[in-house]
């Protein structure tokens, strides 16, 4: 028989807490991220769970352990803390090392890494560096990301649970898709057909049922062939529904209380990954600018010559002169575009009674790519049945779902906000496949 006591919940020493140990001896653990070897000793960079600590161990009576130091070994180290002025931006905290009296090996690699790992930049091909990705996410650069990504997604949820919001856990094995069309993935399911979520749509609407303000934080999958920088076939998508609301502005109005949130998150609590990443932070005002997909064409065709006028959508170039727009004119790295065709926005979203053939929907661009889709939803039962058979599509597949509206809805709204794109354009990254662990797209299924 065994008792188990906590102490798992014990034991790590932050980076923080670290600064206010000067002269104090410490035990620590972490993976050797890095050692640069010089006559009198060596630095050892360790990795910690969060961040980098340099740590300097001299050659006097350590001869033996520093020549069996390799990168990526498990080490527990014994030290004094010790005041230090650090410029490596990638060491977190620089303002404090550790002077190592003793290292224990605790577990050692199989083999070397197959790529240079102590490089300032990780400088390698994306295939390469996704086919590596559990060691490729090691390099603090690579793991940064991540941690800004980890850190906005958690702000959204702050953000949402201190305004009412109730966060839900929503199906991702469903009958129907929330879309429809062939960018849904089918699967098997036992004796019948099934599909992967396109977006937790009807359940977060079920749920303005039951909460009034819901969320969730997950996965939401598309089966669209793309082999683009900004498109994945898995990604996390931030969600919320809205009840009790007077227009699709007041959705658009909460987003933007939402974003300011996160950015000022990311601005407390990844300062250090910011400035490892060289990325500025977008400010947020009160206010974001909106213009129509009418005015938008408008303003795309002044700028480019180009006539987009009629088209359903933006095309990508068109976001990026929009976006750029939006800054000379209003200083603002966001815009919103509304009302978009009936036809290029899902059956459930409200038609805009004063512009036929219009929808109560917008995107939201930021720097130069759409981050957001959302709208107002059709609240009435009669009205959502029309128009499923308007799309073509018929009711009776969507019972359950439909049940929301027949037992009585209040007029709500909602959005979507891709995790991986976002963090992208915060970012200054080129291709969203850097801003999620292990992305899935057409071509890749591993790692």
């Amino acid at each position: 028989m065994k008792s188990i006591g906590d102490k798992g919940l014990t034991g790590l020493i932050s980076a923080g807490e670290l600064e206010k140990m000067t002269g104090e001896t410490v035990t620590i653990h972490g993976m050797v991220q890095r050692i640069r070897r010089l006559g009198w000793g060596a630095f050892i960079i360790l990795r910690r769970h969060d961040g980098l600590l340099q740590c300097v161990m001299g050659n006097e009576g350590n001869e033996e352990t520093l020549d069996k130091l390799e990168v990526e070994q498990s080490v527990e180290v014994v030290g004094t803390v010790k005041k230090a002025k650090i410029k490596d931006t990638s060491i977190h905290p620089n303002t404090v090392e550790l002077h190592v009296d003793s290292i224990q090996f605790i577990s050692l690699p199989a083999e070397l890494p197959p790529v240079d790992m102590t490089k300032k930049v990780l400088d390698l091909h994306i295939d390469t560096n996704l086919d590596l990705r559990p060691l490729s996410l090691r390099h603090p650069m690579e793991r940064a990301r991540l941690k800004v990504a980890e850190t906005f997604a958690s702000a959204f949820r702050s953000s949402l649970t201190g305004m009412g919001f109730t966060e839900i856990r929503t199906p991702k094995i469903c009958s129907v898709g929330a879309e429809g069309g062939a960018n849904i993935f089918k699967i098997k399911y036992f004796d019948r057909e099934a599909f992967l979520a396109q977006s937790p749509q009807f359940y977060k609407q079920m749920g303005v049922g039951v909460f009034e303000r819901v969320f969730e934080v997950g996965p939401v999958f598309r089966a669209e062939p793309h082999q683009t920088s900004r498109h994945i076939n898995e990604y996390t998508s931030l969600d919320f529904e809205m009840g009790f609301i007077t227009g699709f502005e007041e959705v658009m109005s909460v987003e933007i209380a939402v974003l300011r949130d996160c950015m000022e998150a990311l601005k407390r609590e990844c300062s250090v990954e910011l400035e490892m990443l060289n990325a500025d932070l977008p400010v947020i005002s009160e206010t974001i600018p909106s213009v129509t997909l009418e005015e938008a064409h408008r303003i795309t065709l002044e700028a480019s010559g180009k006539d987009n006028t009629g088209e359903p959508d933006l095309d990508p170039k068109e976001e990026k002169i929009l976006c750029a727009w939006s800054l000379e004119k209003w200083d603002s790295e966001f815009l919103f575009v509304t009302h978009f065709p009936t036809e290029k926005r899902p059956f459930y979203t409200m038609d805009d009674p004063e512009n036929p053939g219009t929808t109560l929907g917008f995107d939201l661009l930021f720097r130069g790519l759409e981050v957001t889709t959302g709208g107002q939803r059709i609240h009435d039962y009669d009205v959502q049945v029309e128009k499923m058979k308007a799309f073509g599509l018929d009711p009776e597949s969507f019972k359950s779902y439909l049940q929301a509206h027949k037992y009585g809805l209040p007029p709500h709204g909602g959005l979507a906000i891709g995790l991986e794109r976002i963090t992208a354009r915060i970012l200054g990254v080129d291709n969203i496949r850097l801003t999620t662990m292990f992305p899935r797209d057409v071509k890749r299924l591993t790692p």
